[in-house]
């Protein structure tokens, strides 16, 4: 497993600003001054719509910008930058390749470090104990379970983020896309694809053009 070294305070699940916004969410929802209803799709639509958004953005680039994949590899953090995806949480990042090869995984076994820039808000899943602990334990069943079928031949690469690095998986392009502009082949580029638990369906397996 890599990147192995965390540098926080483990004793919760969550960071202190978590743990603010949380007991302010607790006290807004009890004065009846916020819908949990209302709340709750804010939330989904910051975890699952707008933030991937960025991230797809970038993968898109490295697929039809040979000079950009580069750079992106080599210097993810400034590369990424350049597209205007800053912020906390971000600062440090490394992108890593899948390829017919070897299949990449993000993990963060100890708490839920996360590349909010580029993904948006960690999925509740990402966070939960059971994919912390098999993530790394049993990646390739992790893998199976969420549709990801591997042959034996490919190597699975498990990283787990740390308060100084996050990560992002570049995911194979999709046979079938050659000639797609940007703005296409973003769309198909999903959240799961960039944690690596999923792959990028091909034409007619659920995207679209």
């Amino acid at each position: 497993m890599r990147g192995d070294h965390h540098d926080h305070d483990h004793g919760s699940h969550f960071s202190d600003t978590e743990l603010r916004v949380k007991a302010l969410e607790s006290l807004l929802v009890d004065k009846g001054l916020v819908d949990p209803a209302a709340l709750d799709a804010l939330v989904d639509t910051y975890e699952t719509k707008v933030g991937p958004r960025n991230g797809a953005r970038v993968v898109a680039k490295a697929w039809t910008d040979p000079a950009y994949k580069e750079w992106l590899l080599r210097d993810a953090t400034a590369a990424i930058a350049s597209l205007g995806y800053t912020g906390r949480q971000g600062e440090d990042m490394v992108v890593l390749e899948n390829t017919p090869q070897v299949h990449n995984m993000v993990v963060c076994t100890l708490c839920s470090c996360y590349p909010w820039p580029v993904l948006g808000l960690p999925p509740v899943w990402y966070k939960s104990a059971p994919y912390r602990s098999r993530a790394v334990i049993d990646p390739r069943g992790v893998l199976a379970e969420l549709g990801v079928a591997l042959g034996p031949d490919v190597e699975v690469r498990v990283w787990d983020s740390t308060a100084e690095v996050r990560y992002l998986v570049l995911p194979e392009r999709p046979a079938g896309t050659e000639g797609w502009s940007e703005d296409a082949l973003a769309a198909i580029v999903t959240r799961d694809a960039m944690i690596g638990v999923a792959q990028v369906p091909a034409p007619g397996e659920g995207s679209a053009r």
